[in-house]
């Protein structure tokens, strides 16, 4: 099970990375480009989970580096990742923090970094680690 905490701490690792506001939520950047963010549900969102209870307490939302990489980390089965109607047709997966493991989410923050940072910045964060 992980936490905000535990996503801070993630980040802390990647280079640049910036953290701000977008929408009224949490939200880190590199280089400008939004990679990961808070995403609490809106009043839409839970009318279309209908009967079925939304997933509970801190969700995250990561970029991915397109569709085909998302229905990939989708289909890896790793528990707390999901996606929801609003997100149809874009690269990025939610994350439900209370039952996400930590090393899953850990590959999936650098993954969405990863998708958004500059490539130069890319090649001497891979060539230092």
């Amino acid at each position: 099970m992980a936490g905000l905490e535990d996503v801070e701490r993630m980040l802390s690792v990647l280079p640049e990375v910036t953290e701000g506001e977008r929408h009224g939520n949490r939200t880190w950047f590199v280089h400008g480009k939004a990679f990961a963010w808070e995403r609490p549900f809106s009043k839409a969102d839970l009318k279309r989970f209908g009967d079925t209870p939304a997933p509970a307490g801190p969700i995250l939302a990561l970029c991915t580096a397109d569709l085909d990489d998302k229905n990939v980390l989708l289909a890896t089965g790793a528990k707390g990742f999901f996606t929801i109607p609003h997100f149809e047709g874009y690269a990025a997966v939610l994350v439900q923090l209370r039952t996400a493991a930590k090393k899953p989410l850990r590959e999936a923050v650098e993954d969405a970094w990863l998708a958004c940072a500059p490539e130069a910045l890319v090649r001497l964060h891979l060539d230092g680690s």
